[in-house]
């Protein structure tokens, strides 16, 4: 039975992860595979205590673990950009298969790691890096092979989810954060969860494998949520609707839209029952329809679980000698298609609207015709009277699907009359149609 060795680059909670679950399975592994997957060297810059590699060659040199000729696979989880970009691109020109649960990496340098794979005909997997330990890549590039995918939408950020979650019951956003980085969900500094950027790069190489597209991370629009507050977050469950934190992209004929922003979705939608740490992404096919996966988005052998399976397709090509292998992105590189990322002007969403008015007559009426001169059609409209203080009203209004120039210019018209006081708020609708 032939043995496939593998490298590990990073031995932190994902690299942990994966190596505790390819000892503990290495015999249910081979049962599946018809081969031994060997741990052959490992290689991390902070030593763990509370894992025993035996008799594994062990080194605080990453880049011996690409350089040694025993290695077929080599599987990258120190994270990072510069660092990882080299390893990985070492890695491909010595021949070797690369498994990386670093979405940083592919969002960014994605494009060029991916043609010199190709030269080199060897395999670079990235499932890990999507939704930690939901195999949504697969079921894109794999499963939905013979559909047209038309929009993905999911909750790929698990410490923004938690905050979400936890302020419907009234929290504020500074006191759920806090305890979020007092659980562990959030970094110390917690920028790239909370204001989208992690999602984004999710959500880019979503698009890219779902739609055929270059990797775009530096195009796609994002907003975070340290503005949402319990009061929009209760008249949203007024309105039907609870607030998430999404990525969504959608393909149209001039182009694709590349957004991560707080969303309302229908309450009675399954992605709006998705709470805590989960994640969840939708994916919306020609032939299949809607189609949702779900589960942990994060944690060390949930990820495990995505790199490892990617370890043993590259496996699988060592095995059998074979150089077949699924396009990098789903498609092979003469039928990719070069379409912008289209800017949040021509984006079209709903959109939720709390208007701080003066309580004065005719005010009501006004709001409306500056909405119907830019084409914006109201689906409902909430005058919160019992909350009326120092001549001060709040407004809430729902409105159908218009492009988000229709709501810029309306917005700006609204914060120039007299009868409005401080910024409209304004948080983008979807159903999901």
């Amino acid at each position: 039975m032939k043995d496939v060795n593998v490298g590990i680059c990073g031995l932190g909670t994902v690299g942990g992860g994966t190596f505790n679950v390819l000892t503990r399975n290495a015999s249910l592994i081979t049962g599946r595979t018809g081969f031994n997957l060997r741990i052959a060297r490992v290689a991390t810059r902070t030593p763990r205590n509370d894992i025993d590699l035996g008799d594994i060659p062990f080194s605080t040199d990453i880049f011996d673990v690409v350089n040694d000729p025993s290695v077929d696979v080599v599987v990258e989880l120190i994270g990072g950009y510069e660092t990882a970009r080299e390893l990985v691109l070492a890695a491909i020109r010595n021949g070797k298969h690369v498994v990386t649960a670093n979405k940083a990496l592919i969002a960014v340098h994605g494009n060029e790691i991916f043609e010199a794979a190709a030269k080199q005909n060897v395999i670079v997997s990235y499932e890990a890096g999507v939704a930690g330990g939901i195999p949504v890549i697969k079921a894109v590039r794999e499963g939905m092979a013979a559909n047209r995918v038309d929009w993905i939408a999911g909750i790929i950020n698990g410490t923004g989810n938690y905050i979400l979650t936890e302020m419907r019951a009234g929290r504020e956003f500074a006191e759920v954060l806090k305890e979020a980085q007092d659980l562990g969900y959030a970094e110390a500094d917690p920028t790239f969860d909370v204001e989208g950027i992690d999602a984004a790069h999710k959500l880019t190489i979503l698009a890219s494998a779902g739609f055929g597209v270059p990797l775009q991370f530096e195009k796609a629009y994002t907003e975070g949520i340290s503005e949402i507050t319990p009061y929009d977050i209760a008249h949203a469950e007024i309105l039907g609707y609870r607030i998430k934190h999404l990525g969504i992209a959608r393909r149209r004929d001039e182009g694709i839209e590349l957004r991560v922003h707080p969303t309302l979705v229908p309450r009675s939608h399954l992605i709006a029952q998705v709470d805590g740490v989960l994640n969840a992404v939708l994916v919306d096919g020609d032939a299949v329809g809607q189609t949702m996966y779900y589960g942990p988005g994060a944690g060390d052998e949930a990820t495990a679980s995505a790199v490892i399976a990617d370890i043993i397709d590259a496996a699988r090509s060592v095995a059998a000698k074979s150089n077949q292998r699924v396009p990098y992105l789903g498609f092979e590189p003469a039928a990719m298609e070069d379409l912008p990322v289209l800017p949040m002007e021509d984006v079209q969403s709903a959109y939720y609207l709390r208007i701080q008015a003066l309580d004065r007559p005719g005010v009501l009426a006004k709001v409306a015709s500056i909405l119907s001169e830019h084409g914006i059609n109201i689906e409902s409209i909430m005058q919160k009277e019992s909350e009326l203080k120092d001549g001060r009203i709040p407004v809430i209004i729902l409105t159908h699907t218009v492009q988000e120039r229709q709501i810029n210019r309306a917005i700006e018209e609204l914060e120039a009359l007299s009868d409005i006081d401080e910024k409209v708020v304004r948080i983008r609708a979807e159903n999901f149609n």
